[in-house]
């Protein structure tokens, strides 16, 4: 584990959102340089993780097996392009469970923290959504919005309230300014 770590969302930063959910393996489809970008934050030697709300099982649209086929998938594609996941923590959990993991609590990413054996705070989280940006922000990660998914209505939003934080076209430009960043420290 190096030093250098980033929490990226799933649904909407990576790959394709759906309101009907994505259902199966065929259904989850990277969002163009998506795959790239994490192959790149691994050759810059970061760690890369995920955290992403998964309510379809909750909502029994989905099961467990087919979830982790999902992830299974964006795993090895993410291998065959160079990159590595490291660790991907979810919310099964219906909205109206009242879990603690569900963003924009903090649970993922506590949970996270302990198994990563490293502090979140600062860490740069990545979403698309103003839960990503809520939950980052209550437990002092550095939050980042990329516009792709739902993030062109989530920075209206936050815009609005005041509380827009950094903005990348999509994924891939917000970890060349990751990348450049560390270079030139």
């Amino acid at each position: 584990m190096s030093s250098k770590l980033v929490i990226l969302d799933r649904d909407g930063v990576i790959n394709y959102d759906s309101d009907e959910f994505v259902k199966s393996p065929d259904e989850w489809l990277p969002i163009e340089g998506s795959i790239e970008a994490i192959a790149r934050l691994s050759a810059a030697g970061f760690d890369v993780a995920v955290a992403t709300n998964q309510s379809g099982v909750g909502r029994k649209l989905i099961d467990l097996p087919i979830l982790e086929a999902i992830h299974n998938k964006m795993v090895r594609v993410v291998r065959e392009a160079g990159g590595d996941i490291t660790r991907i923590v979810y919310c099964p959990h219906h909205p109206d469970d009242g879990c603690d993991c569900r963003k924009p609590g903090i649970g993922l990413f506590q949970r996270l923290s302990r198994q990563l054996g490293v502090p979140v705070q600062g860490v740069p989280m990545i979403g698309d959504s103003e839960r990503d940006i809520a939950a980052a922000r209550a437990i002092e990660g550095r939050p980042i919005l990329v516009l792709t998914g739902n993030g062109r209505s989530a920075a209206r939003a936050l815009e609005a309230s005041g509380e827009l934080p950094e903005v990348f076209d999509d994924l891939s430009a917000a970890v060349s300014f990751l990348i450049a960043e560390e270079q030139g420290r």
